[in-house]
């Protein structure tokens, strides 16, 4: 049974330590904590691991170790001052790796054009390690990904590289990442860590750990499987419930309801559940419910209500497309000689993270319509906008448009004035505040405003 266990001083029912001194090995600094994979996950909780340990992040970019080494985070997950004082050294030589003993994979897993699981970087990471696998060392899995992948996909790998075999020479854990990108108010220390073993010793060892780090506490999962699927559900649940959302601000669109009103007036209820409808993108939500699928179909059975959900919110940017066409059109604007801008192209408000960001779906769709769009985002890198998507951003608004959207929830949009965007208007102002920012009253009838 699953227990709640505030370490490292809880010590009822914890199996006695007799991995000889893993953790205290590395916080006397005779042994390293290597993490494998600086993005998003990796980066913070190297650092946070940098400030009672010794500590190696590695990274396959050398472009991505060159500005770690200069103390810059370009994903803006860190500052500056969080480099200090940390005893850390960042390294794109897998070599290096051969001087650690507690490795903590932190790679991005994806899915590809069709919808399946891309565990090549989970593969490359397990198959890294390994050649440097030694006796008594430990391997953290973080990556979010399907219940079994660990124990069918990367120990195999682990144990084929090495030659060692797992609870004999090496052990294994699983402690899922729940990393909230752009949230400045709880960072890795304040978020409950569940862990998990491959036998009872290496979950009290990685309990311990992490247990170092981790003000808000320890959740010792009974198995990796059941921690690999506690994460996978966290963001499917998320998922449909937005999807629900979703569905019902395209029905009450139809009935002429402002969506934002009548969840405000369900709120009053105690037990109501707040979520609001929006695009639906990133590595995360839009991500975990395929390894969900993916497993559930390798079993022989089609989730129905994971698939509708994914369907539904899949499905948004078309839906907005359509709105904004016919709302041109109403207003007397042909789409082909219209203009829009589109306001953010990350995928959540406050970061500078472009992947699996469904306001590139929403513009392809407005192109498909022939009308002429432009892009602002004072967080996304232009750069990488234009290598991974083919489109440009704009550094600010060019002329006049015929509708403007407001696509992402920065903090740069949510102070703008109404007068902000009747002067990039031309003639009748056209507003679509994808993530009610605004007071509507603040805009009509003097806009033409609309919400999801």
């Amino acid at each position: 049974m699953e227990k709640t266990v505030e370490l490292p001083t809880a010590k009822q029912n914890i199996v006695p330590d007799t991995t000889p001194g893993m953790y205290e090995a590395l916080l006397r600094k005779e042994k390293t904590i290597a993490v494998i994979g600086l993005g998003y996950v990796g980066l913070p909780l190297a650092l946070e691991f940098a400030g009672s340990m010794q500590v190696l992040g590695f990274d396959v970019k050398q472009s991505r170790v060159d500005e770690l080494n200069r103390q810059y985070d370009s994903a803006r997950q860190v500052s500056e001052e969080h480099f200090l004082q940390k005893d850390i050294r960042f390294t794109a030589d897998p070599a290096a790796l051969q001087n650690a003993h507690f490795y903590i994979v932190a790679v991005p897993t994806a899915v590809d054009d069709h919808k399946v699981p891309d565990l090549r970087p989970l593969y490359n990471a397990s198959e890294t390690i390994a050649r440097y696998l030694k006796p008594g060392d430990y391997v953290v899995f973080e990556s979010t990904t399907y219940p079994g992948c660990t124990e069918e996909e990367c120990i195999p790998r682990l144990e084929a590289g090495s030659g060692l075999r797992l609870n004999t020479d090496f052990k294994v854990g699983y402690s899922p990442e729940r990393i909230d990108p752009g949230n400045r108010e709880k960072g890795v220390a304040d978020i409950l860590k569940i862990v998990s073993g491959s036998d009872a010793e290496s979950l009290y060892t990685v309990a311990k750990v992490y247990g170092d780090i981790i003000k808000a506490g320890i959740y010792e999962a009974p198995s990796i499987k059941v921690a690999e699927a506690a994460k996978v559900i966290e963001n499917t649940q998320r998922d449909l419930n937005i999807s629900l959302m979703n569905e019902l601000s395209i029905l009450f669109d139809r009935l002429g309801l402002d969506t934002q009103e009548v969840l405000k007036a369900a709120g009053t209820k105690w037990n109501f559940a707040r979520y609001t409808p929006g695009l639906v993108g990133g590595h995360c939500i839009a991500v975990d419910p395929y390894y969900l699928l993916h497993k559930a179909r390798q079993l022989g059975y089609d989730p129905q209500v994971i698939l509708s959900g994914r369907r539904v919110n899949d499905g948004m940017p078309a839906h907005i497309a359509k709105k904004i066409v016919q709302t041109l059109i109403r207003r007397g604007k042909t789409p082909q000689h219209s203009r829009v801008l589109v306001m953010g192209i990350a995928f959540k408000e406050n970061v500078p993270d472009i992947r699996n960001s469904r306001v590139v779906d929403l513009v392809e769709e407005l192109r498909d319509f022939n009308i002429s769009v432009d892009i602002i985002d004072p967080l996304a890198d232009p750069a990488d906008v234009r290598r991974e998507y083919g489109l440009e951003v704009l550094d600010q608004p060019r002329g006049l448009y015929d509708a403007i959207v407001v696509a992402v929830g920065h903090h740069a949009f949510r102070s703008l004035l109404p007068v902000y965007f009747k002067n990039l208007s031309n003639q009748e102002p056209i507003l679509f505040d994808l993530k009610a920012l605004y007071d509507r009253t603040l805009f009509e009838p003097e806009f033409e405003y609309w919400r999801l």
